[in-house]
């Protein structure tokens, strides 16, 4: 937390301009015209190289849309995404996206359904190497990355089915920063795991970022992104509402909906 921004920086790291995105509703009778459902409206935002940048809302608010275009894997209905200051073209072939498949990684909700049960973690874990055409020994670079992430090294050899629903999640880590990318983004990455786990998973998240990686981290855990992340986004509607340091927005939060939201976190009583 509370890592300082470089100051040489001139560009944020990644730069979002105008997003919007629009999708057609399905036709419920027939000869009626299909409205449309704008599921993000006019977004701008910037993430600072070296930092944590937590994105929260209700579901339906238009969080994980917005972390697909920033990835390209969905294309805005108007608006730019740059990553240092380079043009994020969604339409471009998959070969040409090979320099922003190498600045990301992702990691996903359901560490199971992201993992083939036919390959070996082995081979699940060296997919990115493979897919980008990185020269190195693939070998070696999955059993560092998997004592990177707590995992023995020999458990290369093993299938998804043999695993945790925790160890599952840190293959899926060690899939995604498996290529050295420069940002890591989470789509609800712990919201499947137990309690004990999910700390075990903030830890090895937290160690990246101190590392310098930057993290974009969808998250309905609002503890999760006080405790791990500098910056962050409330969305609402398809908009982002508020944005700002972690400290300054959850704490002395400008706008209605997030004190909703922060209202809306269970407390323990004290006995």
């Amino acid at each position: 937390m509370n890592r300082t921004p470089p100051q040489t920086a001139s560009e944020p790291l990644i730069r979002a301009r105008g997003l919007r995105r629009e999708y057609l509703a399905a036709r419920r009778e027939p000869f009626v015209r299909r409205t449309r459902t704008v599921a993000l409206d006019d977004v701008d935002l910037d993430v600072v190289a070296g930092r944590a940048l937590g994105i929260i809302g209700e579901s339906g608010s238009g969080k994980s849309t917005l972390i697909r275009l920033l990835l390209a894997l969905d294309r805005p209905t108007a608006g730019t995404v740059q990553i240092e200051g380079r043009a994020v073209d969604p339409s471009a072939s998959a070969r040409a996206l090979h320099w922003l498949r190498r600045e990301t990684g992702l990691v996903f909700q359901d560490p199971y359904a992201s993992l083939d049960p036919r390959q070996s973690v082995g081979r699940i874990v060296s997919e990115p190497l493979r897919a980008l055409g990185i020269q190195e020994d693939h070998r070696a670079r999955v059993a560092e990355v998997l004592d990177r992430v707590g995992l023995d090294p020999a458990m290369a050899a093993r299938y998804p089915h043999e695993f945790s629903g925790g160890q599952r999640q840190r293959v899926a880590l060690a899939r995604a920063i498996a290529h050295r990318p420069r940002i890591l983004v989470g789509d609800e990455p712990m919201s499947a795991l137990d309690v004990t786990v999910r700390a075990q998973i903030l830890e090895l998240l937290r160690e990246l970022a101190d590392d310098g990686m930057t993290l974009v981290l969808v998250s309905h855990d609002i503890g999760v992104v006080q405790n791990l992340c500098d910056d962050v986004a409330v969305m609402k509607d398809g908009q982002i509402v508020e944005h700002g340091p972690t400290t300054q927005v959850l704490h002395h939060p400008a706008q209605d909906y997030t004190k909703q939201l922060l209202a809306a976190i269970p407390a323990i009583p004290r006995g």
